[in-house]
């Protein structure tokens, strides 16, 4: 049994609150059990000033924080340089949200995510990516009717989803308790047809079997699966 009661490949209680601040044009309350996660989708009508004069596209790109209060001591807030644990999950969110769209649908826009981690039970970055796809999505449906697009660039939904081995047992959705104590620790990143937008799989002690990971991955699909489906991402 589970440290939650759960069995071993059910997720914990989903929610995702829509427009749940006023002023950006996307936001999402997500909760994954402990895990609650507030994500925006803010938009500026023109594209990074990195981008060269003659390419049209648009760009999605993210930002996250633990808030000082999200975990059992403190965390300061990082104001002047990022750490590296926080840099690699605002690249790996960024880098899921555009492999599902057409930047050249956005032409000369910018759209930013910001994932605000209020509280923090594992899973943080795989909540902000399902939170940041449904703000994305709301975002755009604003501005296909305000005529700021005039195509709609979503090509397919994405979620994501942790998993791990923890004595012995594949266990689906770890909180962090159960995150603490796996032998091996994954994140995975699909599209809604299935197609791979990332799997990070770490065998924290031994290795494991080509086997075992089959068997991990599936059972990640079916949660990713059931995200998708049953809350309309």
């Amino acid at each position: 049994m589970r440290v939650d009661g759960r069995e071993n490949n059910q997720l914990r209680e989903i929610k995702f609150t829509h427009n749940f601040t006023k002023n950006a044009l996307g936001s999402v309350f997500v909760e994954f059990g402990d895990t609650k996660v507030i994500v925006t989708a803010s938009v500026d009508l023109k594209k990074p000033k990195w981008m060269d004069d003659d390419d049209n596209r648009g760009w999605v790109t993210a930002e996250y924080s633990l808030l000082p209060g999200s975990t059992n001591t403190r965390c300061k807030r990082e104001r002047d340089k990022v750490s590296g644990r926080t840099h690699e999950i605002q690249r790996l969110i960024g880098r899921s949200l555009r492999a599902c769209v057409d930047l050249e649908k956005m032409p000369k826009m910018t759209i930013t995510i910001d994932a605000d981690v209020i509280q923090a039970d594992g899973g943080t970055r795989t909540a902000s990516i399902c939170g940041g796809y449904l703000a994305l999505k709301d975002a755009v449906k604003k501005l296909l009717d305000s005529g700021d697009l005039t195509e709609n660039p979503i090509i397919e939904p994405i979620a994501a989803i942790s998993i791990g081995i923890v004595n012995g047992e594949i266990l689906l959705d770890l909180c962090y308790e159960e995150d603490s104590h796996a032998q091996v620790d994954s994140n995975v990143i699909l599209t809604k047809s299935g197609k791979i937008v990332d799997f990070q799989t770490t065998a924290e002690g031994e290795p494991y079997d080509f086997e075992r990971m089959i068997e991990l991955f599936n059972t990640a699909k079916d949660g990713i699966d059931e995200i998708i489906f049953k809350y309309n991402c």
